[in-house]
């Protein structure tokens, strides 16, 4: 047996069906009853409908075996036939043999067929639609399931179908938005006021039944009689039923357990089903307990639901789940903290607490008696009762179905939320959440499943658009703040003032750097350096790798009077590169630079300009880069 979270690989094994099977045959056409907990569903398939009446049956065996040894929904069971019927109706179109079909038969050549149905599939759905793939694969574990059993023969080349490429893309279903913060705040409230009614209804339910006695000696009219024969199961829902008077007999305490306008031909059941949800949680309650375990764990769905009692280790003051999820084929564990001491908890708090073992503690509590009852080990957290004809059984939650779904929960407690109650958007929520608290780092906040799951699935939120705009803006304002602000440009006047206290520390600079400044140590060529080890374009400690060509680009450029010979010699320098390089690629490399350098020649004065250029001429003065600068221009 496989141990849990680990991935058996394959299809269920085929098996013939058994008396007790939920499956049955009717002459050629095949029917699967389902119980989906409320009432009895027949789903069926007919054969005989199609042309191709024999290959249509051998699917339909197979589809009839697969639900018997795998428990479907109704909309799983009926995508199955809706994969039979699409391929049956196909092949009857196209395929002028199409009554000789069969998958032991040679011909006609249904591999042909089924690439050629894959194919049009596309065209019958939009793009980039997953029902395609999700048809297509359907019909491919049918046909898999086939080819797996020994005495049913499948011929041609299906088999490398089956083990090969589907065929069609997987296609991207419509992600979802998360749910905006005042619509999070007011459901995990609402969960947490049902949380509290559904726990003092249960506590009263089993205080009631401890104080009932057997209805056979103490009569079937008191509801804490009838709560103690379903609680100590002494009696089922069929004897009670059986043995209750005529509705018009009933004592006002019964009457008043019923919902009003009741009709007449359901008071038994009503009955029935108000008692059992008194001693147990029913399928909307549960809804309360996944939301405030999704919320305070930030897990999804699906592994909040698959929870059980092995799953759980407390500790002092945390706790340990493993949460498995099957998709991924992978289990996390994960921890939680906790109030250790009575005097950590607040007895009357103003707001939901999300204590994940408070939680998961009485979830275990309300489904170990039901677990007790079925023989369930390990005990499950998402166990409900369910009542149908009278009877009594035990399942696991279901978030669908007429009744079921969150939709219904919502409307029960009066909430409305902006956009569909989809449950995944309380995890995409939480997913907004963490992306905050960790700023924007992916590699922390897809600490559950990969980046790219990450990118596809969660980054294209409402919120996290803005987060990832404020990031980048962010980001833009730190370069231009750090390394475009661009030099300090001093005159003769405020290159004499250096000395004065006021002017070192609004230049941020030492008496040793003005020395060593005035001395031309820290000349770069077009400009003084304030620190060439600090620059903003290498990691600090290592010498600048862009002086002097990006020195009118940096924060610690400082421009003297007699940087000016070297500054016309670059701008001459950058004219000629203007004309050598493309109009978009000068802007790009040198777009900056040209602009601060405009802007401090502009500073100078004519007078100033001529002298330097009569010093240049004079002293035949080059400008200063070097040599891989100079064989980078050249190129």
């Amino acid at each position: 047996m496989p141990r849990r979270g680990e991935y058996r690989g394959g299809f269920p094994a085929p098996s013939a069906p058994s008396r007790s099977s939920q499956a049955q045959r009717i002459g050629l056409r095949q029917a699967v009853a389902l119980d989906t907990g409320r009432r009895p569903v027949t789903v069926t398939f007919d054969p005989s409908g199609y042309v191709c009446s024999q290959l249509a049956a051998e699917l339909a065996e197979e589809w009839v075996e697969l639900m018997e040894a795998a428990s479907l929904s109704v909309s799983a069971c009926r995508g199955f036939r809706k994969a039979m019927s699409s391929f049956c109706t196909y092949l009857d179109s196209v395929e002028p043999r199409s009554a000789e079909a069969s998958l032991a038969a040679g011909e006609p050549d249904l591999h042909g067929a089924v690439t050629e149905w894959i194919r049009l599939l596309s065209a019958a759905y939009r793009a980039g639609s997953p029902s395609p793939a999700w048809l297509a694969s359907r019909l491919r574990q049918l046909i898999a399931r086939r080819i797996a059993h020994q005495g049913r023969p499948v011929a041609g080349h299906l088999h490398g179908w089956v083990k090969g490429a589907l065929g069609v893309s997987k296609g991207q279903s419509a992600e979802v938005d998360e749910f905006s913060r005042a619509d999070k705040k007011q459901i995990i409230q609402a969960a947490w006021s049902a949380r509290r009614a559904t726990e003092e209804r249960i506590r009263k339910g089993r205080a009631l039944a401890a104080a009932g006695r057997d209805p056979r000696v103490d009569g079937w009219e008191e509801p804490a009689n009838l709560l103690w024969a379903l609680a100590h199961r002494v009696w089922t829902g069929e004897d009670i039923a059986q043995r209750l008077p005529p509705y018009a007999q009933w004592p006002a305490p019964l009457r008043e357990l019923l919902p009003p306008g009741i009709l007449s031909q359901h008071t038994v059941n009503s009955l029935l089903r108000h008692l059992v949800g008194m001693l147990y949680p029913h399928n909307l309650d549960l809804h309360s307990y996944r939301i405030l375990l999704m919320a305070s764990t930030g897990r999804t769905s699906e592994e909040v639901v698959a929870l059980h009692e092995d799953d759980i280790e407390y500790g002092p003051r945390s706790v340990l789940i493993d949460f498995t999820k099957q998709r991924a084929r992978a289990t996390r564990r994960s921890a939680f903290s906790t109030p250790a001491d009575k005097e950590d908890r607040v007895l009357h708090p103003s707001s939901p607490r999300l204590d994940v073992a408070e939680v998961t503690r009485t979830l275990l509590a309300l489904a170990r008696p039901l677990a007790e009852r079925s023989a369930i080990a390990p005990v499950p957290l998402f166990l409900r009762a369910a009542v149908s004809h009278h009877t009594m059984t035990v399942r696991s939650f279901s978030g669908h179905g007429s009744g079921l779904r969150l939709t219904d929960w919502l409307s029960i407690h009066k909430v409305r939320v902006d956009g569909p109650a989809d449950i995944r958007r309380l995890r995409k929520s939480g997913k907004v959440e963490k992306a905050i608290t960790f700023k924007g780092r992916i590699s922390d906040i897809a600490d559950d499943h990969t980046q790219e799951t990450f990118r596809r699935s969660y980054a294209h939120g409402t919120t996290l658009r803005v987060i990832a705009g404020q990031v980048i803006t962010t980001a833009q304002q730190h370069w231009l703040s750090k390394a475009l602000t661009g030099p300090v440009v001093l005159d003769q006047e405020a290159e004499q003032s250096l000395q004065d206290p006021e002017v070192e520390s609004a230049l941020g600079l030492s008496a040793q750097d003005i020395e060593q400044l005035r001395a031309g140590e820290l000349d770069m060529g077009v400009s003084s350096c304030r620190d060439p080890f600090a620059s903003p374009f290498e990691r600090p400690g290592q010498l600048c790798p862009v002086a002097p060509t990006r020195c009118l680009e940096c924060r610690n450029a400082f421009i003297l009077p007699s940087n000016l010979p070297q500054l016309l010699l670059f701008a001459a320098h950058l004219e000629q590169l203007r004309h050598r390089l493309t109009p978009r690629h000068f802007h790009a490399l040198w777009g900056q630079s040209q602009a601060n350098l405009t802007e401090v020649l502009r500073l100078r004065t004519d007078a100033e300009i001529a002298r330097a250029r009569r010093r240049i001429a004079d002293e035949g003065l080059t400008l200063q880069l070097p040599i891989t600068s100079q064989v980078e221009f050249d190129v």
